[in-house]
């Protein structure tokens, strides 16, 4: 048998991350040089200014990205969720910070190599750019839905956002979503208060639209009505 040492043939993502776009024995070859780390939540994976000499599949967990502006303040411009991929390609630093808001596990490695891979197998290139434009599309996403005035869209929005990271394809009625985010979390991310949030949690319970189960558990009852909120 093979030696499988990232534990390739267990991943959950394995057919859907950007490694998928490679055949077995070009996996291998890319799993020899590379590592699965665990983070706790809040750990630092990347730091904005580090040199980029690593990229990363997002195994389990939830990861943000972030930068500070001119006054120092953070802002959280990405939400990355299993089978991210998280790199800087063909940079000499990252500019962003990513940290773990769970607890996380990731593939590492190094960059140079990805970058090789790239130029051998155009599918696995194809797979790093859609993964790349996937997370630029989710970026804008996230920054268009805090610039609501709305905090019932903004919150709603969110959690389609979670929505559609917890699962392969589309989401739908009767989802369990297991908050990653706890409510001065999501207050901060949405630029909204502690008590906005728990309002319109329960003024969302109260219109049926989502059923909370436990400290984070969120069921989404009517899902088209939720993207109404969010509209």
């Amino acid at each position: 048998m093979a030696h499988d040492p990232l534990g390739c043939d267990d991943c959950p993502v394995r057919d859907i991350a950007v490694c998928a776009g490679l055949g077995d024995a070009e996996r291998r070859d890319l799993a020899r040089l590379g590592r699965r780390k665990r983070y706790r939540r809040g750990e630092t994976v990347f730091a904005a200014g580090d040199e980029s000499i690593a990229c990363a599949t997002l195994v389990s967990g939830v990861l943000k990205l972030s930068r500070f502006d001119a006054n120092g303040t953070e802002r959280t411009v990405a939400l990355l969720h299993p089978a991210g991929f998280l790199a800087r390609l063909f940079a000499t630093e990252i500019d962003s910070s990513a940290t773990a808001i769970t607890d996380c596990e990731l593939c590492l490695f190094p960059r140079e190599l990805i970058e090789r891979e790239m130029g051998h197998h155009p599918g696995f290139m194809q797979r790093v750019l859609r993964a790349t434009s996937e997370q630029l599309a989710s970026a804008h996403d996230l920054i268009d839905l805090i610039g609501r005035r709305d905090a019932r869209a903004r919150l709603a929005g969110l959690l389609l956002i979670f929505a559609q990271g917890s699962c392969e394809g589309a989401p739908a009625d009767g989802l369990l979503l297991d908050l990653p985010l706890t409510r001065g979390e999501i207050a901060t991310l949405l630029g909204l208060t502690i008590e906005t949030v728990s309002r319109q949690l329960t003024a969302l319970e109260a219109d049926g639209i989502i059923a909370r189960e436990g400290a984070r558990g969120i069921r989404l009852v009517r899902l088209n009505d939720l993207r109404d909120a969010a509209a």
